[in-house]
């Protein structure tokens, strides 16, 4: 009956993971409460989860990737990238996938793209090469740099320690190197010659977000019969019937950009307000509303220079995710207002308060220099209407690069375990001050503790109801007739589909135990099906929400769902192949 029960519960989960009716947080801590809920797991179980090895040595990364962007030292590069990506396309290609392949591999992916995305797109405005000719080979060459090495993506931490607890030996900081280097090539090679022929040419228009956004934005003047007198900013007709969005107010020739609870209406206002034009027709035939491009606003916000229009992007595990404009009181929060939305490839300009931000969301944002680096701070957002350079901080880059160095270099050399090599790397990154605690806080992201935590009682579920040995020998009789070296490739292949559908933790969390089941009935090495998993985990580039980098690149290179199918299906079905070949080669069966 459990097994019964937990079949249903993964099917659920599936489910809700293909639909993203949830957070993937969210879904993969629901999972756990109902297996906890229907009695599969004890309490203990289901929550054992987060002091799982994985969860702490993930944790413990991110503080250390943490401490090495904060202290600059990647931003020192960024002159020097800029300088070569200039001289040609070719150049910038090469050169950017290179520096994403490589730093991905020793910190977290979603934080190297975060870094290179705004620099890329001051490339490709200043050489007018086209964003989407660039972006998204950036995040595929984040994607196979990520393989390379142990820390390199959370998948092959969760794998490792994950068959740890089946008695199986921990895997080495390098030791699937070779493995993943020579896929690394062949992807190399295929976004270098086939990718250009392949990626959408389309147009780069500088600031278009901002000069779409700007044809929808008008000066709207109270007249003295205008039934939102003296009525709450929040209960007014324009807000309430006509959705507009207010961006700042003129009254007595002072310029209001900052709005309360209390704010009303009062006659002789001059609103400028975002407003669509079918809205606007609507608007004018009330009375009480006129247009009037009045000189004063034009003087005002002229001696009004703070306040800005920014271009950024929501990135993984950002706070803004998953929620509405109003449920966080973005405006009065964060003394901001938001002029449009692109999301999966529409742009919104309509009901922005009520839209369910997502991430990869590109907003465009109108506020003050201080406030949008407060929220890139926070990472809420990351900035990419403009690059600056960032001082590096030598005192806290030094130290932080050495004590990376030597998380590595102690878990490599089999000194102490990766758990152990991490945290003390997280610890010495507080004590000596390159993180202050808050701050390590903020550098972790949670979201993906939460996922981990949660999707790991997927496959604690199918090992204690038997459902992993009962999926092992049913696959094992049903590819019996097959060799190892088939059987491999066809779990290769379930598990990348899988992993466009659902996410790669939970695809992990479902396969690890399966195939430990399959390689112990076969009576086969565990390691080359382990590395299977890993590599098709990480390495799926059919849709934009596979991975989280390619949804952070998906809006800022314009690309549409099915450029990503014409792109990623032939390098995804090219190192399937390749795979089934080069894995069994450095991990025989027996």
């Amino acid at each position: 009956m459990d097994l019964l029960i937990t079949i249903v519960i993964i099917i659920v989960g599936v489910f809700l993971f293909v639909k993203d009716y949830f957070s993937i947080d969210t879904t993969s801590i629901l999972i756990m409460a109902l297996f906890i809920i229907a009695g599969v797991l004890s309490p203990e179980e289901g929550f054992s989860g987060f002091n799982h090895p994985a969860t702490l040595t993930l944790g413990c990364i991110f503080v250390v990737s943490g401490g090495i962007f904060s202290s600059g030292i990647l931003n020192g590069l960024s002159h020097r990238i800029i300088k070569l990506a200039k001289i040609h396309y070719s150049i910038a290609l090469v050169v950017f996938c290179l520096i994403s392949g490589v730093f991905s591999a020793f910190i977290n992916d979603t934080a190297v793209v975060a870094l290179l995305l705004p620099i890329a797109l001051t490339v490709c405005k200043e050489t007018k090469i086209s964003p989407s000719m660039l972006l998204m080979p950036i995040s595929f060459a984040a994607l196979f740099g990520g393989t390379c090495t142990l820390i390199g993506t959370s998948t092959n931490i969760l794998i490792s320690s994950y068959a740890e607890k089946y008695g199986v030996e921990p895997f080495g900081m390098f030791e699937f190197t070779k493995a993943a280097l020579c896929l690394l090539a062949i992807g190399f090679i295929y976004i270098f010659f086939i990718g250009p022929l392949l990626l959408p040419r389309r147009r780069n228009k500088e600031n278009e977000l901002i000069k779409k956004a700007e044809q929808y934005i008008t000066e709207i003047y109270i007249e003295e019969n205008c039934t939102d007198i003296n009525i709450l900013l929040t209960n007014s007709k324009l807000v309430k019937e006509f959705n507009v969005n207010i961006l700042s107010i003129l009254r007595q020739g002072v310029l209001v950009h900052e709005f309360n609870k209390e704010t009303k209406i009062m006659q002789a206002d001059i609103l400028k307000v975002l407003v669509l034009p079918e809205t606007l027709s609507r608007l004018l035939d009330t009375d009480g509303y006129a247009i009037k491009g009045n000189k004063r606003m034009q003087k005002a916000e002229e001696e009004s220079t703070n306040y800005n229009i920014y271009e950024t992007i929501i990135p993984f595990g950002s706070g803004l995710s998953n929620n509405t404009l109003k449920s966080i009181n973005f405006r009065r929060q964060y003394n901001a207002s938001i002029l449009a939305i692109r999301q999966r490839g529409e742009i919104l300009y309509d009901k922005l308060t009520h839209t369910i931000l997502k991430e990869g969301d590109m907003l465009l944002i109108m506020s003050q220099e201080e406030e949008i680096n407060n929220l890139e701070s926070q990472n809420l957002i990351v900035k990419l209407s403009e690059y600056t350079k960032k001082k590096t901080n030598y005192k806290k880059a030094i130290p932080a690069v050495l004590i990376g160095i030597g998380v590595v270099l102690t878990a490599s050399l089999n000194l102490t375990s990766i758990l152990i090599s991490a945290m003390v790397g997280a610890l010495l990154m507080i004590v000596i001050g390159i993180l202050k605690p808050h701050e390590a806080y903020k550098a972790v992201e949670w979201k993906v503790i939460f996922m981990m935590a949660g999707v790991l009682s997927m496959g604690t579920a199918l090992e204690k109801t038997g459902g992993a040995t009962l999926i092992a020998h049913y696959i094992k009789e049903t590819l019996g007739q097959y060799d190892a070296q088939i059987t491999l490739s066809l779990l290769y292949l379930v598990t990348f589909i899988s992993t466009n559908l659902i996410s790669s933790k939970a695809t992990a969390a479902l396969m690890t135990p399966i195939v430990i089941m399959l390689s112990q009935a076969m009576a086969i090495s565990e390691r080359p099906f382990l590395i299977a998993v890993m590599f098709a985990c990480s390495l799926t580039f059919m849709t934009p929400m596979s991975y989280p980098t390619n949804t952070m690149v998906y809006a800022p290179g314009n690309y549409k769902f099915n450029d990503f199918l014409k792109m990623g299906t032939p390098l995804n079905i090219l190192i399937w192949l390749s795979a089934t070949f080069i894995i069994p080669y450095f991990f025989p069966f027996k």
